[in-house]
């Protein structure tokens, strides 16, 4: 069974009318603060009010450059970016509980959050209004939005179900048991990608049978699955379709590329990152966390960010490790690409790999950055 064939915030009012609310002040903040990698002499731009807890997720409006943060603060933030870097805030809108991922409709004109009060939830950005639009018997970890057949929704949760949601309906159109609790997930059609709890990940064609796993297997990876991302790219029209994967990111500082089709799994392979050499030679590495990871929507490289506070972006084809950022005094929870790539968005905040016990003090500070994307970052590199 197939379920599936094959803007800017218009509209008369401005982005948080009715049940959504503006926050703060709306004037754009200067591009100031803080420091990034490459040379001494570039700086980051810091987000005006960012979030007052822990930042989960980034996502960029696929029509303009609007940012959405989800928060543990049980509120989602966007956020309206000037072409000199400058943000503004825009709008809110509130869950019950910790908001654990955010995204948006391909037309811009609606944003979806789900998180720890087991819903899931639509602003529409024309209107301000908000409205409960899923629901698990568990939080729901992620969601993602897939165009077709005019949007359906994915959410992915501990309550170890996958579940697709027309929006016209209170009821989901179809349901995927999964193998363990969802832990991350993402979409590049027609495939979806979970990664679950126990180290499982299943992959589901949407073109075939969207309850049904085409894959469930074993992640190469030895701990603790973290992040997962489809890989994305977009090549001039006429040019070879690139053969379909992701990457997984896992708890010991280390991630894995890994394809789909089997004419491809020669292809596969993993690698360090986000470790840190003890104080002397007899002393271990510290191993940190893979937060996340991104790819970039034009070039197919991609991002990794960890709880050493570190960034790297990488090419895959060639190996390469193509930028290093300087690294931040707190993790780096969630990061994101806009549209078009030119923007890299990160979020320097508590990824709760220490538990509570590492929590940071109330209000301690919560920065997301704007990176400006070079051309020499980003694009793929000869195979070696």
């Amino acid at each position: 069974m197939s379920l599936f064939g094959g803007t800017t915030f218009g509209g008369a009012r401005p982005l948080g009318g009715a049940t959504g609310s503006t926050f703060g002040s709306t004037t754009p903040s200067a591009p100031a603060a803080s420091s990034t990698a490459g040379s001494s002499a570039e700086k980051d731009i810091e987000i005006s009010q960012p979030p007052t807890d822990g930042v989960s997720s980034l996502s960029w409006s696929p029509t303009a450059d609007f940012l959405a943060a989800s928060c543990w603060d049980n509120n989602v933030r966007i956020y309206g970016i000037e072409s000199n870097g400058s943000s503004a805030p825009k709008a809110s809108y509130a869950h019950q509980g910790p908001v654990l991922d955010v995204t948006w409709s391909k037309d811009g004109n609606k944003i979806l959050s789900c998180g720890a009060d087991k819903a899931a939830r639509l602003y529409d950005v024309t209107s301000g209004q908000q409205q409960q639009v899923a629901a698990h018997d568990a939080p729901i970890r992620n969601l993602r939005w897939i165009d077709q057949n005019g949007g359906i929704l994915a959410t992915g949760s501990w309550d170890k179900t996958v579940k697709y949601w027309d929006l016209r309906s209170p009821q989901p159109i179809a349901t995927a048991q999964l193998a363990e609790r969802c832990y991350s997930m993402d979409f590049a059609w027609p495939y979806l990608i979970v990664a679950c709890a126990e180290r499982k990940i299943q992959v589901f064609d949407l073109s075939q049978n969207p309850s049904n796993a085409i894959m469930t297997i074993d992640s190469p990876l030895k701990w603790q699955t973290r992040c997962v991302a489809a890989f994305q790219r977009q090549d001039p029209p006429g040019s070879p379709i690139p053969p379909p994967g992701y990457a997984v990111g896992s708890v010991e500082g280390r991630v894995a590329i890994q394809y789909i089709k089997e004419e491809n799994k020669n292809l596969n392979f993993s690698f360090k990152c986000h470790r840190k050499d003890g104080p002397t030679a007899r002393d271990p590495q510290q191993l940190y966390p893979v937060n996340a990871i991104s790819f970039h929507p034009i070039h197919g490289t991609f991002s990794t960010a960890g709880g050493d506070g570190g960034l790297s972006f990488w090419d895959k084809d060639s190996k390469t490790r193509l930028k290093t950022f300087e690294s931040k005094p707190a993790p780096i929870s969630c990061t994101a690409f806009n549209r078009n790539g030119t923007i890299f968005a990160y979020a320097a905040s508590y990824d709760w790999h220490k538990g509570w016990q590492g929590a940071p003090a109330p209000n301690t500070p919560q920065n997301i950055y704007l990176h400006g994307c070079k051309d020499e970052e980003v694009k793929r590199r000869p195979k070696k």
